[in-house]
């Protein structure tokens, strides 16, 4: 077991942790909280077992967040009449950004009405101040963080995945008094790896560098209080800027950056797709608020996740399937072929029920297709149990390359 998922489990006892998701999955199965949607299979109309949701949590079915909601719906109506420096400003926006802020431990954070904005809109004015600046960017980073660097201006250095020797390469070839920015993930959105948030942290001491780390698929999830990676590792305070999402972990909509407030206003006042939008309906900033509370409180939703992803990396191993990594909750089954993932894709939902998306070029390079597969906190271990049996048929059926194959060519 990888030490990211190891440390939400660390501690407890078997049976301990039994009986918590035991009684977890009983309060999630009794308020709808379970991951089930409706479709229609061969014309008629039956339940699908949904193993590719971002909503890892089951935040959006919360019977917490869902009040916040309409409670908010009732007082605010639905729209939010404009955009945050206009007249879309609402004291819902006001108290979720002073709660981020203080989950990262940072003088201030902005919402955004997407991750995607947050990253791009932040990104061109952060990585273009000053003019002169430097950026080292991994080459796995998002579309988002790709846009916003290119939107910037500025010159950009793109280090291999992870490869934090390749980082210094380049930090070091560059000019010593250039101003210099490292833009990284800390979960890889399609691999599910986690990145080496402790080596970049004492790279950019070295060099200078200010930091800007996405933790879109961390937050909720992991570190202290749902607080990310940076967290979990005790290093948060390491990094200049830490942007998150409302959309995964915390199961509503939005993003956000947290970080010193000088750099938070200069995005505020600066970055376009904040400037120029309308911004989020109070009810949403409203549900967010309580999913981050919540989750601030909370450690059962994290245990049961993490002890789903452990399960279902050891079923997979057995099953000799082979998958990109046990860093995290992400599970990539790699087919490596766009076709076949397709077809693996559509005998899963049409013999079993089951719903996982394959994953097609332009998310993945041509030639490295994936199921990307999102156990959650609301499956179960007979959940986990039955979808690995079905994947391991569908693998055998469709002539898929194992593990042990890949590893002898």
């Amino acid at each position: 077991m990888n030490h990211h998922l190891a440390s939400y489990l660390s501690g407890q006892t078997a049976d301990d942790l039994a009986g918590s998701k035991r009684e977890f999955l009983e309060i999630g199965r009794k308020s709808g909280n379970y991951p089930m949607a409706s479709a229609r299979r061969d014309g008629v109309d039956s339940e699908v077992s949904v193993w590719c949701s971002n909503d890892y949590l089951g935040m959006g079915q919360n019977p917490q967040v869902i009040a916040a909601m309409q409670a908010a719906v009732d007082t605010h109506g639905v729209g939010s009449g404009g955009s945050r420096n206009i007249g879309g400003n609402n004291h819902h926006h006001v108290l979720l950004e002073k709660e981020l802020a203080d989950l990262h431990g940072k003088e201030a954070a902005l919402l955004f009405t997407s991750g995607y904005t947050a990253n791009e809109g932040s990104l061109t004015v952060l990585a273009g101040m000053p003019k002169d600046t430097l950026v080292f960017s991994d080459a796995k980073n998002h579309a988002s963080i790709i846009d916003g660097l290119r939107h910037s201006g500025a010159k950009k250095f793109i280090f291999r995945h992870n490869d934090v020797a390749h980082l210094e390469e380049l930090l070091a070839a560059a000019p010593a008094d250039a101003p210099k920015f490292i833009v990284a993930e800390s979960v890889y959105s399609m691999s599910g790896t986690v990145a080496p948030l402790a080596q970049i942290a004492g790279l950019a001491d070295e060099y200078g560098a200010t930091t800007f780390i996405d933790e879109v698929h961390a937050v909720g999830m992991y570190g202290p209080q749902g607080a990310g990676i940076a967290a979990q590792e005790g290093i948060a305070d390491r990094f200049t800027v830490i942007m998150g999402t409302l959309a995964k972990g915390f199961g509503t909509i939005g993003g956000y950056i947290a970080g010193p407030a000088a750099l938070v206003d200069a995005v505020r006042t600066y970055a376009r797709s904040f400037v120029f939008t309308t911004s989020l309906p109070p009810s949403v900033a409203a549900a967010a608020l309580a999913s981050v509370q919540y989750l601030r409180s909370s450690d059962a939703e994290r245990k049961a996740l993490a002890e789903n992803a452990r399960y279902l990396h050891s079923l997979l191993i057995s099953a000799d399937i082979p998958f990109l990594s046990t860093d995290s909750h992400i599970v990539s089954a790699f087919v490596g072929d766009d076709d076949t993932c397709k077809r693996a894709s559509q005998l899963l939902f049409e013999r079993h029920g089951i719903y996982v998306q394959s994953i097609n070029a332009p998310s993945v390079p041509t030639g490295e297709e994936i199921l990307r597969i999102a156990p959650s906190a609301v499956h179960d271990q007979t959940d986990v149990e039955n979808f690995a049996h079905a994947l391991h048929g569908i693998w055998k059926e469709l002539n898929i390359p194992t593990a042990s194959a890949r590893d002898a060519r």
